[in-house]
């Protein structure tokens, strides 16, 4: 299992996920949408969102790694969310999730990314989000040489 995840998050508190769909001319892997709940005691959601995942066939793949599958969705993409930026009727993220479980792993550390992803996620007038979660021991054994 890769150390990373990433993908893209479209919010939009105006626009149903099948308006942002039509917008974008591609569709999500999963979306919500605005007055959907997640659980019926829930509160309806107050905006709508639009997630495309980043998939690669390698079980431990980096961000360089998977930075061919955005590039692949293409520069017509980003510029379409880069005009749906510019309207005002939504935000977007690219989303970075890195967990470390293996602090001596270096394939977990780190993260890369090259300039013409950078170029994407600028035309896509796209937030940069890291989330890094390190789960270790944290060696709370008593000190066997204090008596």
């Amino acid at each position: 299992m890769s150390a990373f995840r990433i993908y893209l998050r479209v919010v939009s508190e105006a626009l149903q996920p099948e308006e942002i769909s039509m917008k974008l001319g591609a569709e999500p892997d999963e979306s919500t949408s605005i007055g959907s709940r997640r659980r019926p005691q829930s509160p309806p959601q107050s905006h709508a969102t639009w997630i495309r995942r980043v998939s690669t066939t390698g079980g431990d793949a980096r961000p360089e790694d998977m930075e061919p599958v955005v590039l692949g969705w293409g520069a017509d993409l980003a510029v379409a969310l880069g005009r749906l930026v510019d309207s005002g009727e939504a935000a977007v993220t690219l989303e970075i999730v890195q967990e470390i479980r293996d602090l001596d792993d270096p394939q977990q550390k780190g993260i890369f990314l090259g300039a013409n992803l950078l170029s994407w996620i600028a035309a896509a007038k796209a937030s940069l989000d890291i989330d890094q979660y390190v789960y270790h021991e944290c060696g709370d054994e008593p000190d066997a040489a204090i008596p």
